[in-house]
């Protein structure tokens, strides 16, 4: 029976997010910035992972640093003389949380030694 329950909370987590989103990541840019989410998040989950061994902490960080990152762009782009696109931001924190909720469900569970 939780094996259900499971089953069905990860498809909401997993297809919510496509269905509500699925126009954004339709644009180029906005898949540049999901990628750009996908790679700064992994990284950011990585390294708070290694210093701290735990992934509460790992996720959340992932995601903030996926977050950073695209306000980060976005404020460089204003430099250049482009506009702030919040829909960039948006797409590059769902890259990040794509990725950090995902880390785990495929990271080896290692054996505690006795």
């Amino acid at each position: 029976m939780p094996y259900l329950f499971l089953m069905k909370l990860f498809y909401i987590l997993l297809l919510l997010p496509t269905l509500v989103f699925g126009q954004l990541l339709q644009e180029k840019d906005k898949q540049l910035h999901f990628g750009a989410g996908i790679l700064s998040g992994s990284a950011g989950y990585t390294f708070i992972y290694n210093k701290t061994q735990n992934k509460k902490k790992a996720i959340i960080g992932g995601i903030a640093t996926s977050l950073l990152a695209g306000i980060a762009k976005e404020t460089y782009d204003t430099t250049r003389g482009n506009k702030f696109d919040g829909r960039d931001i948006l797409a590059t924190a769902l890259g990040g949380i794509t990725v950090n909720v995902t880390i785990p469900l495929f990271a080896n569970k290692k054996k505690k030694d006795k």
